[in-house]
């Protein structure tokens, strides 16, 4: 069987397919102004998938149309396994937001754990020096950033329809516009948030560091 390894280009593209205005029913209906601000608004949002690990994110988005029974969630069942895979995927950002990698001598990427000690390397094939492990150490930053990170996938799972027509599959006009509204300006703040204070480490699913 032939698999298929997907590039983070096409990973975005499947989620901007996920995070459809929800306040949009049909192409003949007149937008709002604040229907084509959201619009506008959405193809950024699509980058706070860069804030978090790829795999989790391309796991999320494979495995949630079909736990969700592709948003119906005929029984309870269904919603079980969709509250495991967010609990899951929620852990799974803030653990790996503690992870970093470094290059050994061959070149070749190694991936650690960040402790107050330094960096336990996972494969422990590989020990860093006491001074070079040091620029490792677990910092109160990372705390942030991990907890930032769980509150970052949070917006792009209410972004999934799969997952807001699963919980909430009849919604009121206000709730609607709580749907859209909190998880954009959520995402807005987060973004910011790692623009002033960038995250510095390159653990498991994050872009790898050129040194």
């Amino acid at each position: 069987m032939e698999v298929q390894v997907q590039t983070n280009e096409e990973i975005h593209a499947v989620i901007e397919q996920h995070i459809q205005p929800l306040l949009e029913h049909s192409p003949k209906i007149i937008k709002t102004p604040l229907q084509r601000f959201i619009r506008k608004t959405f193809k950024g949002t699509a980058h706070l998938s860069n804030l978090l690990p790829t795999g989790t994110v391309l796991g999320f988005q494979m495995l949630s149309p079909v736990l969700t029974n592709k948003g119906q969630c005929l029984s309870s069942t269904n919603h079980s396994l969709t509250i495991a895979l967010l609990a899951a995927c929620c852990v799974s950002c803030f653990i790996l937001s503690f992870t970093d990698s470094f290059r050994d001598a061959k070149g070749k990427v190694r991936y650690g754990m960040a402790t107050s000690g330094g960096l336990w390397v996972i494969d422990g094939s590989v020990t860093l020096p006491p001074d070079v492990g040091a620029g490792y150490r677990l910092k109160f930053i990372d705390f942030v950033h991990a907890l930032v990170s769980v509150v970052v996938f949070a917006a792009v799972a209410l972004f999934d329809q799969n997952i807001v027509n699963c919980f909430c599959p009849a919604p009121s006009e206000e709730t609607k516009k709580l749907l859209v509204t909190v998880p954009l300006w959520t995402g807005v703040v987060c973004c910011l948030f790692f623009v002033v204070f960038p995250s510095k480490r390159h653990g498991i699913g994050f872009p790898l560091s050129r040194d």
